[in-house]
């Protein structure tokens, strides 16, 4: 057996190719590609699809990712520590809403798409690209172990001629001061010997519009020609790509890109509790201001932020402003906002409660949807589950439902989903709906409950003195 090393045992637990104008806009060019020596090798392996590809990171993105490039005719390998999601690919069998069972079997019959745990198998890869997580720490701060372990992985098993891919979101600089001088260990030189580059997920799960294939992809690479690499790559399986100077803006990129919805949609959360002091439907209020054809764009107030990255990624700037001497005012107080919604939903609970009599406590509280948004089961982050577990805390009796997820770990226990009966919902004292997923019957959950405290405007056809909402 061979044994494990640290790195794996964490794990377990363009600019050539780019014009900028005078306006600042990026224009999307053909990458100037060599036809010689490694790089120029790399390249024919590519166009004649004798690359071998791989994803490290079987979830949200990875998968999806791992499916683009098997459609375009690369034959995959994805890398996971989770041994139940490699036994579930090699079994064609999706986990992830967006990739379809019959879409990944058909893959890995054909030999396309396979699954193993073993990082052994990078050094039989041309490409690779990182999918992995980058949580936070409690104290906020930014958790790069997986990244890191990563790399100290694959720098055992680094060829010339490896073209390596970070996806995972991060702060500027990750890739040419972290990632880069790990694999640098091998004596192996970045731009010539290997190449290196920075391209963030951009996934939004659910989403049937926009998916992996055709959400332009941003591409910055640690020298000239790893960005033409990585653009080059990239545009065998995916539409459009926008090469930028280099991974340190492709990097701020995403963080940009999470922390305007950050912010403004603390700002709808706010003006739902200046509404409701107001007694004014914050719902209403936007459907008018976003008729307005320009200079408004409208965004929702809900339970709090979800999800893998919004309520993750502004903290990964703020911290990275902190380290170079800039306090983030606005960022901070948006997070604060977002992070006091659970709260307010908890309050809005036990004040609909009380106009019928009734305390909190003891009283059979019915969570409609724990996903962190419409149609998925992705409960990370999902502040569904922070609003669920204020109300046990204070003595209410937790039950949930959602078409999405069969079962949860709540409070040290496993909570199984709850059909949406009419006995059932007339037995409770309250149903939230806390994901306004589209599968839902919304009308079964009007005529059977004695009082609706709807987050997510789920409601908006239905009226009544028994529906209160955010």
């Amino acid at each position: 057996m061979n044994k494990i090393t640290k790195s794996e045992a964490i794990l377990q637990r363009g600019a050539n190719s780019v014009d900028v104008s005078a306006a600042g806009r990026t224009m999307i060019g053909k990458p100037i590609l060599p036809s010689a020596g490694t790089a120029g090798m790399l390249v024919e392996k590519i166009k004649n699809r004798s690359a071998k590809v791989g994803v490290m990171g079987l979830g949200y993105v990875g998968l999806p990712l791992a499916v683009e490039m098997a459609r375009a005719g690369f034959e995959v390998t994805g890398i996971d520590i989770d041994s139940g999601r490699v036994e579930s690919v090699n079994a064609g069998i999706s986990y992830v809403p967006d990739v379809l069972n019959q879409e990944l079997l058909r893959y890995v019959c054909d030999g396309k798409i396979k699954a193993t745990q073993s990082l052994a198998v990078v050094e039989h890869l041309d490409a690779l690209s990182i999918c992995v997580p980058t949580p936070l720490r409690k104290t906020r701060e930014p958790d790069l172990s997986y990244v890191i372990a990563s790399a100290e992985a694959m720098s055992t098993h680094l060829r010339a001629g490896h073209l390596i891919i970070l996806e995972s979101t991060t702060y500027p600089g990750t890739t040419r001061d972290v990632l880069m001088p790990i694999l640098q260990k091998s004596n192996f030189r970045v731009g010539e010997d290997f190449f290196l580059a920075f391209s963030p997920e951009r996934v939004d799960p659910g989403n049937r519009q926009y998916q992996t294939r055709n959400i332009p992809k941003v591409v910055g690479g640690v020298t000239p020609l790893c960005t033409n690499l990585a653009q080059f790559y990239y545009q065998q399986f995916i539409e459009t790509i926008v090469p930028v100077s280099g991974p340190e803006v492709a990097e701020m990129v995403k963080l940009l890109e999470n922390t305007f919805r950050s912010v403004n949609i603390a700002m709808a959360n706010e003006m739902a509790m200046i509404c409701h002091k107001l007694n004014i439907s914050v719902w209403e209020v936007i459907e008018a201001a976003k008729t307005k054809p320009f200079g408004f764009m409208a965004f929702h107030p809900g339970p709090g932020l979800g999800g893998h990255c919004i309520p993750v990624d502004p903290y990964y700037l703020t911290w990275k402003s902190r380290m170079n001497g800039f306090e983030p005012r606005l960022v901070e107080l948006a997070g604060n906002i977002n992070n006091d919604m659970p709260s307010f939903v908890v309050n809005r609970v036990a004040d609909a409660l009380n106009e019928q009599r009734k305390s909190l406590k003891g009283s059979k509280i019915l969570g409609v949807g724990v996903a962190y948004k419409r149609d998925t089961n992705d409960i990370r982050e999902s502040p569904a589950l922070d609003v669920l577990t204020k109300l046990k805390e204070k003595g209410a009796i937790v039950h949930y439902n959602d078409p999405y997820v069969p079962s949860i770990r709540f409070c040290g226990e496993t909570l199984v989903s709850s059909p949406l009966e009419k006995g059932f919902l007339q037995s409770m004292d309250c149903a939230i709906v806390l994901a306004d997923h589209s599968n839902v019957n919304y009308e079964m959950l009007a005529c059977n409950s004695s009082i609706i405290v709807d987050s997510r405007n789920a409601m908006k056809s239905f009226s009544g003195a028994n529906i209160f909402r955010l």
